[in-house]
């Protein structure tokens, strides 16, 4: 298991495995923002009530365009959709919801820095004003990825530099970010507002110099878990003299003494500040001055939470509980990276109105927890270390009734120990915090009745991540494997959307997370697993599976293209040290083009065998990055993975242009399609067009895998600039055995508008997963109607 990772600070949602979405949307429109695009559209009709009859009461205005009319009140509508699943699914509605959702979008969130180019984001949204950009993947936070792969925020800050001058707020996550980018956005965006890095390098105290002095406006510097590299340049001198806007200072993180003197003076002329978070340099001396001049802060990060060693002997303790006392605002504590036990009684001031209390860095007994939180009663988030042993957790049960979120880091992972915590824990939480929804809990040895008595008694949980520390645990009392325990999670939490397995698991555990984990959206795996059939259940069990990671697993090239159905719908795929090999590596890229498929070759791994050592596949619109290390290999796309037949408008019904297609699937031993295309009833004025594709081969599929790639088609129709919106399909025949097992809709009618919303991509309309038996496809007619549709679900599926 994964246990060398430091635990993260409460105040950021850093999970260890996040879930997020990401919807884009286009418009050509470059006018700069305004707080009501609406009011600049178009002008305002006014009627002044009179006794005449007649229009002179009445100002003459040339009447709107119809269209006009419905976009500007679809401007005013969309200002209020905030959710970005609501707003994407806006844009898909037609051209015109299309293009206002464009105009009304001021938030910008992109899941994967390599799936869209900074260009192209530019292009489609102009009047963007926050940006949330991704990086590296997860397992990059565990030593996992080489450094300097790649995730450079220079190309992104230069295009937003030229596109956006009005832009505010930044957030980043695992992005490599320099001092010159740095710089480069303190010079160009005036009115900047808000940074946050999380798990961010490249950059130090310099570039944060640069931000601290040119952005007079800051209100938000968050400097989560990042690297920041010692320069010896005091950044915190070169915020303004004057009374600043700083409403966060997040600095835990800077592994770098700061100018104390020049910190305190910032605290006093910040009378807007909420939150401050400070790193181990900083005594609990200093902590006392800091909390006397802002008594206002909500959010609280205590630095070391010891007495500095220059502290002259015999000079008079400070009053440490009237300073928290007096914090009266104060929700969220952190920090104790260095703690004193002797100092923990000056926070039982604000014990009773804590939500969230972060204890991950402080190693302290069950005994000196407890009469803390037996005064936390409403407390919500919980993060602390296995040192206080089952007994803590017991205490934590009997008090924290509004408990939503726990997590129990270890102190000391090692196999050969141990741990303090254990099943006794684990279940005393389920019974104490039923309205629990989230928890991470390492433990050296688990049973299968806690993990069940965790199902049945918080069936709220959102998520459930159980690291059981050491290779192929089984239950410690019974000896048998762990798929009971995590079978009952994803039978009995409903509402589960996250899961990290461990322990021994067989198939069978696989199998219970396919057949019940239909809104699974984010799977982590370690060293669990029998065969390629356990990776086969969740790929094809799974239909909201939207990140998957695996490592030191024995799944296998048939495993890994299981889910070719499946991969479009996806973010990313990640599996290191399994038995994946590049010709099955090559055949993912084959038939996926839209798949950017990367193969990760570690240093320090000497071996030359036939197994690629990490694969990273996610999809992408930008194609194939230009930032590729020496270390990585992209497979590139070939036409062998499609079905490619050139369509001709002019050809008559019974004329068919046949295209052989052979070899390239892997899967398909003997393969000999005919395909035609007919077109009729076209015309520019109607833009409809019905074409039939006729398919006439008897083969046998010796695995799983045959479709018809429809993306030929759209490339047809975009030719003739009738891009589809919608795609009518009727399988009129189907003869052969292993049609139960087709892993298509056998409605006679698939909307477009039903194909998103059940995230099937559309050239796998027609997949299907045979069992080695003859099939003959006869005939399947596609009806297309005209609008951009196909591109916008592009756009959404691979930045989302």
């Amino acid at each position: 298991m994964i246990t060398n990772k430091k635990p993260r600070s409460s105040d950021t949602d850093s999970n260890y495995m996040r879930d997020d979405r990401t919807d884009m949307s286009e418009d050509d429109d470059r006018s700069p923002p305004s707080d009501s695009i609406a009011n600049d559209s178009c002008p305002t009709r006014t009627c002044t009530p009179g006794s005449g009859s007649g229009s002179s009461s009445i100002p003459e205005y040339p009447a709107a365009y119809p269209d006009q009319v419905l976009e500007n009140v679809l401007e005013n509508v969309l200002w209020f959709l905030t959710s970005r699943k609501d707003r994407n699914a806006a844009s898909l509605v037609c051209r015109l919801w299309y293009r206002v959702e464009a105009m009304t979008r001021s938030d910008l969130f992109i899941g994967n820095c390599y799936a869209v180019s900074p260009e192209r984001a530019t292009s489609r949204f102009t009047r963007i004003r926050s940006l949330t950009l991704k990086g590296k993947p997860r397992f990059a936070d565990f030593n996992l990825m080489p450094p300097n792969w790649g995730a450079h925020f220079a190309p992104w800050v230069s295009a937003m530099a030229k596109a956006y001058p009005w832009l505010e707020n930044i957030h980043l996550k695992r992005m490599s970010v320099t001092d010159d980018d740095l710089a480069l956005l303190a010079e160009s965006f005036s009115g900047f507002k808000e940074l946050v890095l999380v798990c961010c390098d490249g950059f130090g105290t310099s570039g944060l110099a640069v931000v601290a002095s040119k952005c007079r406006q800051l209100k938000v510097l968050d400097l989560i878990e990042s690297e920041v590299s010692d320069d010896e340049v005091d950044w915190i001198l070169c915020f303004p003299d004057t009374e600043t806007c700083l409403e966060s200072l997040i600095l835990d993180c800077v592994e770098c003494p700061i100018d104390f003197d020049a910190l305190e003076r910032l605290v006093t002329r910040s009378p807007s500040l909420k939150k401050l978070r400070l790193n181990r340099f900083v005594s609990i001396g200093q902590l006392y001055r800091l909390m006397v001049r802002a008594p206002q802060l909500t959010h609280l990060g205590t630095g070391s939470f010891s007495q500095s060693e220059d502290v002259a002997q015999g000079e008079m303790e400070l009053d440490y509980v009237s300073a928290f006392a007096a914090c009266k605002s104060l929700v969220c504590l952190s920090g104790f990276r260095e703690i004193i036990p002797d100092y923990l009684p000056a926070i039982y001031p604000v014990c009773a109105n804590l939500t969230s209390l972060n204890f991950s860095y402080a190693n302290i007994s069950a005994e000196q927890l407890k009469p803390i939180i037996s005064n936390c009663h409403k407390l919500q988030t919980f993060w602390v270390l296995d040192s206080i042993c089952d007994e803590g957790l017991q205490a934590v049960a009997t008090t924290c009734k509004e408990l939503r979120e726990l997590r129990v880091f270890p102190f000391e992972a090692r196999e050969d120990i141990e741990g303090p915590v254990s099943e006794v824990g684990l279940q005393a939480i389920s019974e104490g915090c039923r309205k629990l929804q989230s928890i991470l809990y390492f433990c050296p040895r688990m049973t299968n009745a806690a993990v069940i008595a965790m199902s049945k008694n918080c069936p709220d949980l959102v998520a459930f991540r159980l690291c059981i520390v050491g290779l192929h645990q089984p239950d410690h009392v019974t000896g048998q494997p762990m798929d009971e325990g995590f079978g009952a999670i994803v039978m009995n939490c409903k509402k589960l959307t996250r899961l990290a397995v461990s322990g021994l698991l067989t198939d069978r555990a696989f199998a219970y997370i396919g057949k019940y984990g239909k809104i699974v959206r984010t799977l982590s795996v370690a060293f669990a697993g029998d065969s390629d059939m356990g990776l086969k259940y969740v790929l094809e069990g799974c239909p909201k599976l939207q990140k998957l990671e695996i490592r030191d697993s024995p799944f296998g090239d048939a495993a890994l293209l299981s889910g070719l159905h499946h991969y479009y719908n996806m973010r990313f795929l990640w599996m290191s040290a399994c038995k994946l090999s590049h010709q099955g590596c090559q055949q993912i890229a084959q038939a996926l083009p839209h798949l950017v498929v990367e193969v990760i070759k570690h240093e320090d791994n000497v071996d030359k065998d036939e197994y690629v050592d990490t694969l990273y596949m996610y999809r992408s619109l930008a194609g194939r990055r230009h930032d590729v290390p020496r270390f990585v290999s992209i497979f590139e796309t070939s036409d062998l993975g499609r079905c490619c037949c050139k369509w001709h408008s002019s050809q008559k019904p019974d004329i068919f242009k046949r295209t052989d297609i052979s070899g390239g699937w892997g899967d398909i031993s003997a393969a000999r399609l005919w395909m035609g295309l007919i077109i009729s009833h076209f015309s520019c004025s109607s833009a409809r067009v019905v074409a039939t594709c006729v398919a006439n081969a008897s083969y046998v599929v010796h695995k799983r895998i045959w479709w018809f790639d429809l993306l030929a088609v759209e490339n047809y129709y975009r030719s003739l600039w009738c891009p589809v919106t919608r795609i009518t399909a009727a399988l009129l025949s189907m003869a052969g055995g292993g049609t139960d097992n087709l892993m298509i809709c056998h409605s006679q009618v698939l909307s477009f508008t039903l194909i998103i919303r059940r995230e099937i991509h559309l050239p796998a309309i027609f997949a299907g997963v045979l069992s080695g038996k003859m099939v003959k496809a006869s005939l399947i007619i596609i009806e297309v109607e005209s609008d951009c549709a196909f591109e916008k679900q592009w756009e959404a599926w691979h930045c989302a």
